[in-house]
């Protein structure tokens, strides 16, 4: 199933948050305006905005109350990517040149800056506290993710726990923030946030174990970016990780990370994870696992199209190709 039909319900509104987007863009100040524009395209999913508006579609669907947010955690999301790539050097995102590959890594921070300011108004227009505080706590969350990642750069003795407490923390929490402010600014019951918490905590780490798995098996036209980036960035994920727990005499990963310039190296664990189907179909499964745990209270939710939406949207996630 393709994203569209799973956005069906709100597919409309979605179109109202690009609007948002745009608006956002039109600033007395013709380089910001640039910038801005560049950097909030649609070129990506949007699941982040989708969350929102489909765990408000479950109950009562407020648009002037949700649009702001949903809007907000997109802008959210694009402010920690522009970060992302002006720390890690990266020339390309999304098939795309970088923000910092383009106008330097002084700018794409305080690019990020101004995306950060932005996406913290949006949210407090709604007015509601309890989102206010949830998206000043979020951006925390990230940012320790973040400092975590950068302290465990090229560390190829990383546990399984800290790897997914830092996916916690990098993604899951955003997808949280997505959907639990989408129920409360619906009026949702405290159960059924919670649930929807449940639901975008394990879709968020699904939805990152995936990406990890992408990094090693994607083709560059898939990825948007060249495969192994996490790893020529010294960032340790999961199919390494099980390459490491079952083949530790594999050369290939007995050199990894000795000499950190190394493409060579890098080259021989990619090409040895893909010609080793039992690492993928493990990385898949976890993937999978996380899925499961996600839905498996959503038939708890009203019986409407978002709830559908949402099921879907757990398939999609370990389907995808990019």
């Amino acid at each position: 199933m393709e994203l569209s039909e799973i956005y069906a319900p709100v597919q409309g509104d979605l179109d109202k948050i690009e609007d948002c987007l745009k608006s956002v863009c039109k600033v007395d100040f013709p380089h910001l305006a640039k910038l801005l524009d560049y950097s909030l395209r649609s070129v990506g999913k949007r699941i982040r905005p989708i969350l929102t508006l489909l765990s408000g579609k479950s109950y009562d669907y407020n648009l002037e109350r949700l649009l702001p947010m949903a809007t907000a955690v997109e802008i959210l999301h694009t402010a920690t990517l522009v970060h992302d790539d002006a720390v890690d050097k990266s020339s390309v995102r999304r098939g795309r040149a970088t923000v910092n590959s383009l106008w330097g890594e002084e700018q794409a921070i305080l690019l990020g800056d101004y995306l950060f300011a932005e996406a913290g108004s949006l949210t407090a227009s709604t007015g509601n506290l309890r989102t206010i505080k949830l998206f000043s706590e979020t951006l925390k969350i990230i940012s320790w993710g973040e400092i975590s990642q950068a302290l465990n750069a090229y560390n190829v003795k990383l546990k399984r726990e800290e790897y997914f407490d830092r996916m916690a923390k990098k993604t899951a929490a955003l997808f949280v923030l997505s959907t639990e402010s989408g129920a409360v600014l619906s009026g949702a019951p405290e159960p059924c946030v919670q649930l929807l918490n449940e639901y975008s905590y394990n879709l968020g780490l699904a939805f990152q174990v995936v990406d990890d798995i992408l990094d090693y098996v994607g083709t560059e036209k898939e990825l948007g970016k060249p495969a192994g980036a996490d790893l020529m960035q010294g960032t340790f994920t999961l199919p390494a990780m099980l390459l490491r727990e079952r083949y530790p005499q594999e050369p290939a990963v007995k050199d990894l990370f000795k000499n950190k310039d190394s493409q060579a190296d890098i080259k021989k664990v990619i090409e040895v994870v893909r010609n080793s189907p039992d690492i993928t179909d493990e990385c898949y499964r976890i993937a999978n696992d996380f899925c499961a745990k996600a839905c498996r209270n959503l038939n708890q939710l009203p019986d409407k199209p978002a709830r559908k939406s949402l099921l879907e949207l757990a398939d999609y996630v370990v389907r995808r190709k990019k």
